[in-house]
């Protein structure tokens, strides 16, 4: 199945947080989108990787992506190796996509910014011919995205560029909201952790109004690239 955009995740949630509004639009424009979380948050304070997964699953369904894998790292201790970019490496080269998105470039848990730069190098290599890799017994072509965009997640970090995504926040509320273990609950008994506050929740709201206000729409989400965004002309920009 190849693929228009592949959204990568150092943990389940991650894109959903980071990016859910933006795919939901591109799905609603027609576009086919994957998931691929790198870990499955086994060492998250609250649920279990096995309760992860099935949230991962209902996110997905309620996004409407294509396909949603998980590679299994060990969620704190993957690193950006040959090991683990050959296995990203498999996953572009499967999927074929135009577009990779993947984690914040600079951020407050240490495995955002090494899944970052982990897919970001793994782009680049995937597009090497002589980086063999098999998947079932059947040697890959090499593929690598014509773009890579890393979006923004706890820190506010200054976006290169933003996306107009009025109109799907609540969408992408509702696949946060399927991740029930991790997020605000008042009947929970379990430790509190920076984001199971309530302002936490009420955050994807409110940073998503103020991208929005800052460029004249309802509600935007921020990306960060590392090229030169391109325009056709003047008046594609809003």
């Amino acid at each position: 199945m190849k693929l228009d955009i592949l959204a990568f995740g150092a943990h389940p949630d991650d894109v959903e947080l980071g990016c859910g509004a933006t795919i939901a639009k591109e799905i609603s424009l027609g576009k086919k989108v994957g998931i691929v979380d790198l870990t499955r948050g086994e060492l998250g304070t609250r649920g279990s990787a096995n309760l992860r997964d099935q949230e991962a699953a209902n996110a997905a369904k309620i996004l409407g992506v294509s396909v949603r894998e998980n590679l299994r790292f060990a969620d704190g201790f993957f690193v950006n190796d040959k090991e683990h970019q050959l296995e990203i490496i498999k996953m572009i080269r499967k999927y074929q996509p135009e577009i990779v998105l993947c984690n914040a470039i600079d951020d407050r848990h240490i495995d955002h910014p090494k899944g970052s730069s982990l897919v970001s190098d793994a782009c680049f290599l995937s597009g090497l011919l002589k980086i063999e890799t098999e998947v079932e017994g059947t040697l890959q072509e090499k593929w690598r995205p014509k773009q890579v965009y890393h979006y923004i997640q706890w820190k506010n970090i200054e976006p290169d560029f933003v996306v107009d995504v009025t109109g799907f926040v609540d969408k992408k509320t509702d696949a946060v909201l399927a991740y029930a273990s991790q997020f605000y609950d008042p009947k929970s008994e379990e430790p509190e952790t920076p984001i199971t506050s309530r302002n936490f929740i009420d955050s994807i709201n409110y940073r998503a109004k103020d991208l929005g206000r800052l460029i004249g729409v309802d509600f935007a989400e921020g990306f960060n690239t590392e090229r030169y965004v391109a325009v056709e002309n003047l008046d594609k920009l809003i």
